[in-house]
């Protein structure tokens, strides 16, 4: 079984076995307009046989790293070996020194980057994701990459195993960088949607991490919203994730209003990334199904 190549904050490796409960029984098709991580993607693709596949996320760092996987794996992992074998053989110092000049050339190819350049724009961003702190994936309002570095002995840069299996699976799916309603014409009524956008944030001060320079406030949430009513309307089988405003606020009805008339299942999970060890305790998340 092939895992997420990186860490993403709302991945959903431990949520798994509550999401596959929401599967379908019959589907053809996949499309997921967040794909993130990809937890629930490679558990799709791992147990069903599908005419169809399409992944979207408006990162495109993330992308270019889906597309150098399914079309550049041995080039990638011949660059990730190298890095990996001089990493976990020098000083802390020293660490910290390759540490900071790999984010300074990632952040330059944000800003520029010519087609020759995209495989090790893809090894960059697994190395950065490997070796910073507490494997966040973080910008700042330019765009540009700012976590810093974590503390790990021997950090895995290059699973290789892993990268093989996932470009076997990628060989027959569209992956896509845009906007999530992009892939609307894709989705029919024999298409399974599995909807995991950046989550609402339950505290003023826990909405501190930015996948993309572009934030996605309530007016995004209810755009969303609006996407999820044309897709069912199309017969579409939909399952969304988000935060539960009632972990920090009973009377915030924000999504049990927004999606009243789908099925609200409220689910244990843990915070798996937070600054601060003692704040990542068990809140609920919501699960939203159209059947």
């Amino acid at each position: 079984m092939c895992k997420p190549f990186v860490k993403w904050a709302g991945g959903k490796t431990q949520l798994l076995n509550e999401i596959r409960l929401k599967y379908p029984i019959k589907f053809e098709k996949y499309c997921e307009p967040f794909v993130g991580g990809g937890a629930v993607l490679f558990d799709i693709l791992k147990n069903y046989n599908l005419q169809e596949v399409l992944i979207n996320d408006i990162n495109g760092e993330l992308i270019n790293t889906y597309c150098q996987i399914k079309n550049n794996v041995d080039e990638l992992i011949k660059v990730l070996q190298k890095w990996e074998r001089i990493y976990n053989d020098i000083s802390e110092e020293e660490r910290q020194e390759i540490y900071s000049m790999k984010r300074n050339d990632y952040n330059k190819l944000i800003k520029k980057c010519k087609k020759n350049d995209l495989i090790i724009k893809a090894a960059l961003f697994i190395f950065l994701n490997k070796t910073c702190f507490n494997g966040l994936y973080r910008v700042n309002s330019e765009g540009l990459y700012n976590v810093p570095k974590g503390k790990y002995k021997k950090p895995i840069i290059c699973d290789e195993s892993n990268l093989i299996k996932i470009n076997q699976m990628l060989k027959n799916v569209i992956i896509k960088c845009g906007d999530y309603e992009e892939c609307e014409e894709f989705i029919d009524s024999k298409t399974f949607v599995y909807i995991d956008p950046p989550y609402r944030p339950l505290t003023i001060s826990s909405s501190f991490t930015s996948y993309t320079k572009e934030q996605f406030d309530d007016n995004d949430q209810l755009r969303l919203g609006r996407f999820i009513d044309r897709i069912n309307d199309k017969g579409a089988k939909i399952v969304l994730s988000n935060s539960d405003p009632k972990n920090t606020d009973k009377k915030d009805n924000f999504f049990d209003t927004l999606y009243q008339k789908y099925n609200i299942k409220r689910i244990n999970a843990k915070r798996v990334i937070n600054s601060k060890g003692t704040n990542r305790g068990t809140i609920t998340e919501l699960l939203v199904a159209n059947y």
